[in-house]
């Protein structure tokens, strides 16, 4: 019959739709200070997904009613730009990014030390550049760089990453063809110098003893994709040292 042949998201060799293994992140590329206009800034891809973090602060809110005696208030405003997707979206925020915003700020408050900056704000704003599945989580990656690059004090650093259900097997890093395709969808994000899960959500179904296995995927990769962020910033503050 018509129509396009479906794509195997796990071929007869194990191999996934793009080639990788089961337990086989997407490349990932960082950098740190991409922006001379914030306090701090960092570029994040996980394969074709391409998240840019921008923080200001901290600094006095506009809103004076806003600030709270004990700690700075912590804001993050996650966007898709319009051209991050195949369909133009609107520039709009929808409901999805709105709560996005919120998911993201609580994996990052309790490690980000508020407390250090009372009656002050800190804003990191979210750009989504391209959508390629796990936005969310190289999001939270990226605005953990972001903190450390703008000089933020935090207990630890944070990433993220998300493991799936695809035709039975567990994946780890989901795009968005197995995101949308697979059965389910469990971002992660945690701070593994301290021992902290700072998100943890489940879209699908899974059994008991696949969410202990997809969790210890997780750790892993994320324990792996702090050693990232470590390394680019220092190769700022090396190539900082180098100028000077």
């Amino acid at each position: 019959m018509g129509g396009k042949p479906k794509t195997m998201l796990i071929g007869e060799d194990g191999l996934r739709h793009d080639g990788r293994k089961p337990d086989e992140m997407r490349p990932i590329k960082m950098q740190v200070g991409v922006l001379a206009n914030a306090s701090g800034s960092a570029i994040v891809e996980y394969g074709r997904t391409r998240v840019l973090a921008a923080v200001y602060g901290p600094r006095e809110p506009h809103q004076r009613f806003m600030v709270l005696p004990d700690r700075a208030i912590l804001r993050v405003r996650y966007h898709m730009a319009p051209f991050s997707t195949s369909e133009r979206k609107s520039p709009a925020p929808s409901r999805r990014e709105i709560e996005l915003s919120k998911v993201i700020r609580e994996a990052l408050e309790d490690v980000v030390l508020l407390s250090e900056y009372p009656r002050t704000a800190i804003d990191v704003y979210l750009e989504v550049l391209q959508a390629d599945g796990g936005t969310r989580v190289a999001g939270v990656t990226a605005a953990s760089l972001a903190l450390a690059d703008a000089g933020v004090p935090m207990k630890a650093l944070v990433a993220g990453v998300a493991v799936g259900k695809v035709g039975g097997i567990l994946v780890l890093d989901v795009d968005e063809l197995e995101d949308s395709k697979g059965e389910a969808d469990m971002p992660v994000a945690a701070a593994p110098d301290i021992g902290l899960v700072t998100m943890f959500q489940l879209n699908g179904v899974l059994s008991e003893d696949e969410l202990e296995r997809g969790l210890s995927m997780a750790l892993t990769a994320i324990e792996n994709i702090v050693s990232m962020e470590k390394e680019a910033l220092k190769r700022k503050f090396e190539a900082i040292g180098e100028e000077v």
